[in-house]
């Protein structure tokens, strides 16, 4: 392995703690109305926010350090623990329901989902597995079955919460990261059906998700039912214009568009700062993963760029997903903006994510 060096990449850290700023300050923008109403509290949501971007930074800065081989070594313990963990939340008494999904265990005042830790887990271990057997992907039975027979073991078990939401982004990630690997694009193909005839099975399975295909075609024909959240999104985009209405004057938010400061924080984003925040963040993003694209380019062995991959992966394909829902360009889902949305355990693990991409890079030749 190569000599590490002194520091991490800075440009990495600046544009982290850029885009968790943005979601602290719109945290509290969004969820003002709604926690003044509910808790009596203005600040509530913004306070768990900050303190779970308090904890998420110190994660990111010890991981920072700790050497990335750690998490070859410990991958199959940690993917173990969290097939314990997505085993445990789908017993009643255990696990917490929210909006239809048993995905949280309670942890004194608050909850952990594992679903999302399962994410980070799966890319450790896929990658460990991808080094030290990337001669065989290229064989359907002797490379890529095994590959995906782990992750869609994880996919089932998280269907039953249910949480397609994490579980696409989980699978879209792994997808990412076998493809690099160097899979032939003919099994791609092949897969490909099979999980387009998966999918629609899924969706035909529980009317709930047919009202959101159904919604996502044409919102209007049911405005106040299926079609409402995608409509109240448009509503607060379509206003914002160029410059936005500016900060802290969002009309949607007054009890329009439920629950604004988790999966629509960017319909808020975009009403109050306009085109040019909504941009503004946008390349945020884009810039932290041409840096980590970066970082897997230059890491010094194949476990490393592995590595690095699945997590831009992951990260590029939540702000795909979330923005493409918020804009009515896919069908609604439950997946959270990256470093924006309110929520503890997505949040920690994206800048615990961060931590290990920062780790790679003080080894990466760039």
């Amino acid at each position: 392995m190569s000599t590490k060096k002194s520091t991490p990449d800075i440009i990495l850290v600046v544009i982290t703690l850029s885009l968790l700023t943005v979601g602290l300050i719109m945290v509290y923008s969004a969820s003002a109305i709604w926690a003044t109403y509910k808790f009596d509290d203005s600040f509530f949501f913004a306070k768990r926010q900050l303190l779970f971007a308090g904890v998420g930074v110190l994660a990111m800065f010890f991981i920072m350090n700790v050497d990335y081989w750690t998490w070859r070594t410990w991958a199959k313990v940690i993917i173990i623990v969290c097939f314990v963990l997505l085993i445990l939340v789908l017993i009643p008494g255990v696990g917490m329901v929210r909006n239809g999904s048993r995905s949280w265990i309670g942890v004194g005042a608050f909850s952990v989902q594992p679903s999302e830790f399962m994410k980070l887990a799966m890319i450790a271990f896929l990658a460990k597995y991808l080094s030290e057997n990337q001669k065989m992907i290229t064989s359907f039975k002797k490379g890529l079955v095994p590959s995906l027979s782990l992750v869609f073991t994880a996919f089932g078990i998280i269907m039953l919460q249910p949480d397609l939401g994490t579980g696409t982004v989980m699978v879209g990630t792994c997808i990412v990261m076998i493809f690099v690997a160097g899979a032939r694009l003919s099994h791609f193909v092949m897969l490909g059906m099979l999980g387009v005839a998966g999918f629609v099975g899924l969706i035909l399975s529980a009317p709930y998700r047919i009202k959101r295909i159904t919604s996502f075609l044409n919102p209007w024909e049911d405005p106040l039912g299926s079609g409402f959240q995608i409509i109240q999104s448009l509503y607060a985009i379509g206003p914002g214009g160029l410059f936005g209405l500016g900060l802290g004057q969002s009309r949607q938010k007054f009890f329009y568009l439920p629950e604004p400061q988790t999966d629509f924080i960017y319909a808020i984003l975009a009403e109050e700062l306009g085109f040019i925040g909504g941009s503004f963040v946008l390349l945020l993003f884009s810039l932290l993963l041409w840096r980590g694209v970066r970082i897997a380019l230059g890491a010094p062995d194949l476990f490393g760029s592995f590595l690095a991959i699945g997590i831009i992966g992951m990260i590029a394909i939540q702000v795909i997903i979330n923005v493409g829902v918020v804009t009515g360009l896919m069908p609604v889902t439950g997946i959270t903006l990256p470093f924006l949305s309110y929520g503890g355990s997505s949040l920690t693990l994206m800048l615990a994510a961060v931590g290990v991409l920062l780790n790679i890079s003080r080894y990466a030749r760039y």
